[in-house]
């Protein structure tokens, strides 16, 4: 058994990959046409090839009540794990990327955190 997909909503799926892609800069593996949606996923250039992260379009009302809960209550959707945080955070918000959680130390990790753009708050860490 592996972890092989991730899937995250988003409140618009085009919107969503040109974040993932042009501002993250996570490349796309597959955008299918699926009725009035797509199945869009990215996988990370550095990464697995295999690990992917899924664009699911947030139509269904308890997914929309539950990403708004989360966004909320500040809890980050998913977590991404970075080599150089500050690098990383220099970049984003060069993007105009908002940060909720600036740089913190969190013990084993050093963690920031920042609104995706399409509903949710996403970490990064980097391990010490």
């Amino acid at each position: 058994m592996k972890i092989k997909l991730q899937s995250i909503m988003v409140d618009d799926q085009e919107k969503a990959l040109r974040f993932y892609t042009e501002v993250l800069g996570f490349q796309t593996k597959h955008d299918i046409p699926a009725g009035d949606y797509r199945w869009i996923t990215v996988v990370a250039p550095d990464g697995h090839p295999d690990v992917e992260l899924a664009l699911e379009p947030n139509v269904n009302p308890a997914g929309r009540t539950f990403q708004k809960a989360m966004f909320d209550q500040e809890i980050p959707y998913t977590a991404f794990e970075v080599d150089d945080m500050a690098a990383e955070v220099a970049r984003l918000t060069a993007h105009d990327v908002v940060f909720t959680t600036q740089p913190t130390d969190a013990g084993p990790v050093t963690i920031a955190v920042f609104a995706d753009t399409c509903g949710n708050l996403i970490q990064l860490y980097q391990p010490k």
